[in-house]
């Protein structure tokens, strides 16, 4: 073993500055500073080696995190991009966005001994970005390109993932999307303080000069049918992910200034990009003087409440139902965002909006913990005689995701769903239409990146076995084809 590793005993840990509070208050710049070649190369250090990687075993990629942490304490930092590169096609960004403590660093073993986590996303991200400063991540280049061709509906992190990887192997690929942009949530969901446009757009430019093709602005179902696209592709692969709010059924639900957070967010992000947004420049998505209440306790959420602080919201409060414990968002960004000045009123939940044609006040009732349900989490129930009224201008709703009716929109009866709604798939993460893959959101409900970005690698590893098998099957028709003929 290297006698660089194993010094979290005489090394603390450091993760990298945060900007001042009141200056990131102020732009939608990401928070945190990045660690310097030495600051990186020491936090790495700290690494315990350990003969179980628990860090590797609790990343839905399986990424190789010890081995890359000892190559950056040594200074390998090229070959430590990529054996990080290897096993996940995004790391700058799940350097960024993954919620590390409640994934790798939250089980690593010297946190777990009080020595404090290494700073694991921290390092991720400065080896990616010194890559990129280096160039050493380059474009795909193909000596022989195969015939056959994949269609990929949706250019999230799964479909992306997916196009790398089969475009790797030398397939024909193209991308499908409704928006102006590819990227899907990492573009319009995710705000810049967590993940800044031009780190999405430099990767999916790199695809680019790939030669995977990008058709944006386009609409299954209206620019093209499922059957037309499945004739023009030797496969086809559905990652649109989840994009359908969740509704919480309350007394005044009709009433005007009450939103979903996608359209809250997106608002925000179009804005940032540069594009005219008439209904933030008209008052309407714009927190700006407002008192606003976000209501849920995901990473959504977060993402809601600091976006409306950095809009100058006159007051921002979140309602959560459960305790801060039992939250299922990042902790990480709920110390991020009290830091800000939300105002979290947990155990609570709202009864009912109140207004003529404007929301004005929003009723709440207390809540109290019980025992654990199925999945661990403690079950909730209302306190009798708690109710209170607070004041409100706009109400976000962050209360998760859910498909939209894909056979519906396709117009594919036979495409099968789950009982909520997702795809229905078989062990090689084919639909129930031939040729017809899907995978991320869409199959597993509304989730994590870096869980579409596994989706989206294991289904190419599906697809390229589907079209191999194809492939040899055609030749071998066309062989006995041949024997007969002579």
């Amino acid at each position: 073993m290297s006698d660089k590793m194993l010094k979290f005993v005489n090394i603390g840990q450091e993760n990298p500055l945060k900007r001042n509070i009141q200056d990131r208050k102020e732009d939608f710049k990401e928070i945190y500073d990045e660690f310097i070649n030495e600051k990186a190369k020491e936090q790495s250090s700290r690494c315990s080696q350990c003969g179980v990687p628990f860090c590797q075993v609790h990343c839905p990629l399986s990424n190789n995190i010890p081995d890359w942490l000892k190559l950056t304490a040594e200074g390998r930092l090229e070959e430590a991009y990529h054996l990080a590169q290897s096993t996940n096609n995004m790391p700058e960004i799940c350097g960024r966005i993954c919620p590390q403590d409640r994934l790798c660093e939250g089980n690593c073993v010297i946190e777990q001994s009080g020595h404090g986590t290494v700073t694991i996303g921290s390092v991720e991200k400065f080896i990616t970005e010194n890559a990129w400063a280096n160039n050493w991540i380059k474009p795909i280049k193909i000596k022989n390109e195969i015939k056959q061709s994949v269609g990929i509906i949706g250019a999230g992190p799964a479909g992306l993932a997916c196009a790398e990887e089969l475009r790797k192997s030398g397939y024909q690929i193209t991308i499908y999307d409704r928006y102006d942009r590819a990227g899907g949530l990492l573009i319009y969901g995710i705000p810049n303080f967590k993940l800044e446009k031009y780190v999405v757009n430099r990767r999916t430019k790199l695809l680019k000069e790939s030669g995977i093709k990008f058709i944006q602005n386009f609409e299954v179902g209206k620019d093209a049918s499922l059957d037309e696209l499945r004739k023009k592709h030797d496969a086809i692969l559905i990652s649109t992910g989840v994009y359908k709010a969740r509704e919480i059924d309350l007394a005044g639900n009709d009433l005007n200034n009450i939103f979903p957070a996608m359209d809250f967010l997106t608002a925000s992000n179009r804005k940032g990009l540069g594009d005219k947004v008439d209904l933030f420049d008209n008052g309407t998505l714009n927190a700006e003087g407002k008192d606003v209440v976000v209501i849920g306790g995901g990473d959504t959420a977060m993402d809601c409440v600091r976006t409306a602080v950095r809009q100058n919201a006159k007051s921002v409060k979140c309602l959560y139902r459960r305790d801060q414990k039992n939250m299922p968002g990042s902790q990480r960004e709920v110390y991020n965002a009290i830091e800000e000045g939300v105002d979290f009123k947990w155990l609570t939940q709202p009864i009912e909006y109140i207004g003529s044609n404007n929301i004005k006040q929003t009723k709440i009732i207390n809540m109290q913990l019980g025992s654990s349900d199925d999945s661990g989490r403690r079950k909730f129930s209302k306190i009798e005689n708690s109710e209170k009224n607070f004041d409100v201008d706009i109400v976000i709703e962050a209360l998760g995701f859910e498909p939209e009716n894909l056979p519906y929109i396709f117009g594919k009866k036979n495409l099968e769903l789950k009982y909520n709604g997702t795809l229905k798939i078989d062990n090689n993460m084919m639909t129930s239409i031939d040729g017809v893959f899907a995978a991320g959101d869409i199959v597993r409900g509304a989730s994590l990146v870096v869980w579409g970005i596994k989706d989206g690698r294991d289904v190419s590893h599906n697809i390229h076995k589907y079209l191999k098998n194809k492939f040899f099957s055609k030749n071998k028709d066309n062989e006995i084809k041949s024997v007969i003929n002579e």
